[in-house]
């Protein structure tokens, strides 16, 4: 099945990337090439082996993207990929969205990954904030499983592998201290499910649901090239492709762009290795496949069979399955024969089947078969679509609906193929509640060469319908069937644009989160509010704020009208607080009215070339965390971004002069009018124009100027000389980190004025802090620099060159490594006191 909407891509491997998928339920498609004998080899390839693989990990791109290219791509093995959250507590190396909205990012470019290598993708995290949630980074599995929840984990992973029924299982992590708390986790429970999969007794809730027990047949883990079992080739070429599985590989992981993830590699012999670390009993004394002592083929499949009592015709049908699959490849390339082949194993898989369930095989021997013919009729049904070159597409009216809404959605299917189809159904599914109503015919008799049937259905979305769900599966599909050469066939399709139902009025409010200076307690918050019109037509809302109890807030509402839907408008509101507030967190809450409808949420846009467009809805609301808060008048700042944190936008909120500096300014302007400039995470890495202009920071620190800098790694092209005194970032990074943001912080220098200008800092400001400390702490420092806090993660040794500061001229020079782009986003009090503080100092 190839999707209508084609882009031209500029190399082979490029195509082959970005075409068809596997993954159920699919994400909408992106981008998507004319590549008819690639996609049908990739569709028939599974159809010469009946074996499973599996890798787990734990975040978006810790899939072992060649090894899955060389099972899935290579031998036509049925893979998966199962991955625990969504990425959430990472960076984004291409926008400003973190948390949920990242994890929204990561979990779309994860599935545009898994189609690059044609693999089945699962997710242990279900919904926006699942308890498997990417935390930040952890050095230990047991505080990520106590985070996540053990139970919940362990039981999604059996329940996945039950239902999967891997034969091969490969964690992409080992359980070992210098690796990642959630990559171990991942290991310890894939270990251990090894097992526990098997055992009725571990989970016996499955059984109930018809989920039975299944024995993984091996376990594999990474290992290196002295201590293997298995080492995989991905560096073979394989010419239909016009790559090695490695860059086949890597073409997905060009996908995980919000990570930075993707290389070019040459051609050449490369081997990834692993080692066996569980088995059932198959395995060989010496192995040279993951699947060596595994039933591969249909072949091997029947000589398991033959011991059971009465199962001769079930070992025929599967010798005829393997006269099948060997037939399908022999005419490929000719798509015309093809599909007559896939057609003709189609109709003995479904007698096997019947077969199968009729016979008096044990119960375990026939859930499995059933299990593997169940695979193959899914993978025939695509290759059959692909063999008739079907085009097959479901087309909404329009892509954003809003609960009671009224629209159409079409069914096409067109026929690019050479040999007609028949009795052609093409059937709109959509979620409980929704109604579909066919305006025109939905089965057509035949359909010939450049032919295109078309089904148009009236929908009604329910008054209750359910908001948009970015983790959820598509909640509009098509089922398109057909007859060819005796056998029906059914492909199942997604639009090729996510269809989310929003909010009818979505509302964004600037800013989402704030401060109010409890020493200024009635200096206005200004709020506002920018509608989005969802409704269809003309419509017209009243916005008011809900805001906490004292509070006043001006005008009390304003009327909106717009005039189409698409129009945006905007209202601003003043809020004050009331005489007695107290430090605290406080919430306002928008609200629109009008047409009977009433919304409180917002509806964000996420918008790439890489994965299309899709949505965040969330709570329209203001965070507002009041504390008490000095900053100095007239303080101007030039803050030089990396991209990758927005803490300028936060330090204008609290009243300072900031300036984003281009890299023009970096390089000639003049840097003294600025009383203190800021370098964002990793600028050095990501503002070449640093590197070079270095001289002009330090000479600017010389002649008077307050310089921060913000930490860095040794790949952000960091090097101990570029502070004014060298500073060395250690290695290996896992070991220089604090990932405890409960960790107590002794301050080593009290009486300094980072703590005490303009606010008095205390062991108050070290709590209710998020995620981390700090990350990449230094390792070597020049002993001009003051160390102003010792801090470690509980159990290990302290830091102390977290945060340094040294005078330097007539100037002062800090370098820090605390994750200030975490916690001032996140309103922590201390955080922000000392971010002023820091960019208040003068020596």
């Amino acid at each position: 099945m190839r999707n209508g909407k084609f882009t031209k891509l500029f190399t082979l491997t490029t195509a082959v990337a970005l075409v068809g998928s596997m993954i159920w339920p699919a994400a909408p498609q992106t981008a998507l090439a004319d590549r008819g004998v690639v996609d049908l080899w990739k569709a028939i390839k599974p159809l010469t082996t009946i074996a499973s693989a599996m890798n787990t990990g734990a975040h978006p791109d810790d899939e072992h993207s060649a090894t899955l290219a060389y099972l899935s791509l290579g031998k036509g093995v049925d893979t998966s990929s199962i991955i625990a959250n969504r990425g959430e507590g990472g960076q984004n190396e291409i926008g400003s969205e973190l948390d949920n909205a990242l994890g929204i990012i990561r979990t779309r470019e994860l599935q545009e990954a898994s189609k690059v290598t044609n693999v089945h993708l699962e997710m242990l995290s279900q919904q926006i904030n699942d308890p498997i949630y990417d935390f930040g980074f952890s050095k230990s599995p047991d505080e990520t499983l106590e985070k996540w929840g053990e139970q919940v984990a362990y039981e999604r992973l059996i329940r996945t592998i039950r239902t999967l029924r891997p034969d091969v299982v490969i964690p992409a992590f080992l359980n070992e201290p210098s690796t990642h708390g959630h990559h171990r986790a991942i290991n310890i429970i894939t270990v251990r499910a090894f097992s526990d999969a098997a055992d009725p007794a571990v989970f016996p809730q499955h059984a109930r649901e018809g989920i039975t027990p299944w024995q993984v047949k091996k376990l594999y883990v990474p290992a290196k090239e002295d201590s293997h079992t298995v080492r995989v080739p991905v560096g073979d070429y394989d010419e239909l492709y016009g790559a090695s599985y490695l860059q086949l590989g890597e073409e997905s992981r060009f996908m995980h762009k919000s990570q930075g993830m993707g290389r070019h590699y040459d051609e050449g012999p490369r081997f990834n290795y692993y080692k066996l670390d569980q088995t059932s009993g198959v395995a060989k004394e010496k192995e040279v496949d993951f699947f060596d002592g595994i039933a591969f083929t249909y072949d091997d499949l029947a000589r398991e069979v033959t011991a059971q009592p009465g199962a001769g015709q079930i070992v025929a049908d599967l010798k005829k399955l393997q006269r099948d699959a060997d037939d399908v490849i022999a005419a490929f390339p000719r798509f015309a024969d093809v599909a007559r082949e896939v057609h003709e194993m189609l109709v003995d898989v479904n007698q096997a089947s019947a077969k199968v369930q009729a016979s008096k095989l044990d119960e375990a021997m026939k859930t499995d078969l059933l299990h593997r013919l169940d695979v193959k009729k899914a993978q025939l049904n695509k290759a059959s679509a692909e063999a008739l070159s079907l085009v097959l597409k479901v087309k909404p009216e329009t892509t954003e609906l809003v609960a009671g809404q009224s629209t159409k959605f079409s069914v096409t299917a067109y026929n690019g193929g050479q040999v007609p189809v028949n009795q052609v159904n093409l059937k709109l599914n959509l979620p409980r509640g929704w109604q579909a109503k066919a305006v025109t015919e939905t089965t057509f008799a035949q359909l010939g060469y450049n032919q295109t049937a078309t089904a148009t259905y009236e929908v009604s979305v329910p008054a209750d319908a359910v908001l948009f769900q970015p983790y959820a599966a598509p909640a509009v599909t098509a089922d398109v069937s057909y007859e060819f050469a005796g056998a029906q066939a059914t492909s199942k399709i997604t639009p090729a644009d996510t269809v989310a139902l929003l909010p009818p009025y979505a509302m964004t409010l600037s800013p989402e989160a704030t401060v109010l200076n409890t020493l200024k307690p009635k200096e206005p918050i200004p709020v506002k509010v920018t509608v989005r019109n969802y409704t269809p037509g003309a419509a017209k809302t009243n916005i008011s704020l809900k805001v906490p109890a004292g509070w006043s807030v001006e005008p009390n509402a304003a009327s909106l009208y717009f005039a189409a839907k698409g129009e945006t408008q905007s209202v601003a509101f003043t809020v004050t607080a009331g005489a007695s507030v107290k430090p605290d967190t406080y919430t306002i809450t928008a609200v629109a009215s009008g047409n009977g409808k009433e919304s409180r949420h917002g509806a964000q846009i996420i918008r790439y070339p890489h994965i299309g467009t899709t949505y965040f809805v969330k709570p329209a609301t203001v965070t507002i965390q009041a504390f008490d808060l000095q900053v100095p008048e007239g303080l101007k700042v030039g803050y030089v971004s990396s991209g990758f944190d927005n803490i300028d936008q936060y330090l204008r909120q609290f009243g300072v002069d900031v300036t984003n500096l281009t890299a023009k300014d970096i390089e000639s302007a003049n840097l003294s009018e600025y009383d203190t400039i800021v370098l964002g995470i990793r600028a050095y890495g990501f503002r070449p124009e640093l590197l070079s202009s270095n001289d002009r920071l330090l000479k600017y620190v010389e002649n008077g100027g307050n310089l921060v800098v913000q930490y860095h790694k040794p790949e952000d092209k960091w090097k101990p000389e570029l502070a004014p005194y060298p500073i060395k970032i250690g290695t290996p990074l896992i070991q220089w980190r604090v990932t405890d943001e409960n960790s107590s912080v002794n301050m080593l220098a009290p009486d300094h004025p980072l703590f005490n200008v303009p606010n008095k800092i205390t062991d108050e400001d070290w709590n209710h802090w998020i995620q981390d400390r700090s990350a990449y702490n230094p390792a070597e420092w020049g002993k001009e620099y003051t160390e102003l806090i010792s801090n470690g993660d509980p159990g290990e040794n302290e830091f102390t060159g977290t945060f340094l500061s040294a005078n330097y001229g007539k100037g002062t020079y800090t370098y820090s490594s605390i994750v200030w782009y975490r916690e001032i986003p996140a309103l922590v009090p201390g955080a922000i006191r000392m971010f002023v503080n820091m960019v208040s100092l003068q020596q």
